[in-house]
């Protein structure tokens, strides 16, 4: 069941990169991405900081993540309702301009103290077992196709990682993250969102 899960995700690896690969090649218009990025207000917050619960904050993604998350939204590799009709009106140079636009934001910083060090003292040593910043950087603020995850509503990192160890979650990066996560125990999953969302 996992290698039809990879398979499905290289699968849309492979869709994807062809994808991204036809774009022209020309500079982004962050003005005009910050236009289009109107249509994402309403879920992912002003300045691209989600005050709704399970929504992620997009506000210093890596631009290719953006672009990839966008790119896999519409072939349908990835499964959102909310997103589908989104992505339905956008082109290939919205997408490299909504890229461009939320890479160019001031990520989210965690909004209150940490009020459970202890935990956080887990998910640091979850991270660190699982090298997570191999792929997330070591400041997890992510890179080129690699999500930023420091700083990310913490109830959106638990289900996310939930998606990703049950397979509901595919496309970009689901292959490497259903191997991670696959093995996470419930305790390391909580502590690892606690930690990553306070820093």
């Amino acid at each position: 069941m996992r290698s039809r899960f990879v398979l499905r995700a290289l699968c849309g690896l492979a869709l994807g990169y062809s994808t991204l690969a036809s774009l022209p090649a020309h500079a982004a218009d962050v003005a005009a991405g910050k236009e289009k990025a109107e249509l994402c207000i309403g879920c992912h917050g002003e300045g691209g900081i989600s005050q709704i619960e399970n929504i992620p904050s997009l506000a210093g993604q890596p631009d290719q993540f953006i672009q990839w998350q966008l790119v896999f939204f519409r072939a349908g590799t990835r499964k959102n309702e909310q997103m589908q009709p989104i992505v339905e009106q956008i082109n290939n140079d919205d997408i490299r301009n909504l890229g461009a636009y939320f890479a160019a934001l001031t990520p989210p910083k965690a909004t209150k103290p940490d009020d459970n060090p202890d935990l956080s003292t887990k998910g640091a040593q979850a991270a660190a077992g699982r090298r997570c910043a191999s792929c997330h950087t070591d400041s997890y603020a992510g890179t080129k196709a690699v999500a930023r995850i420091a700083g990310q509503r913490e109830e959106y990192l638990l289900k996310a990682l939930h998606d990703y160890k049950s397979g509901v979650r595919s496309g970009g990066g689901m292959a490497a993250m259903a191997d991670v996560a696959y093995p996470l125990s419930e305790e390391e999953i909580v502590a690892l969102a606690h930690y990553l969302a306070h820093l």
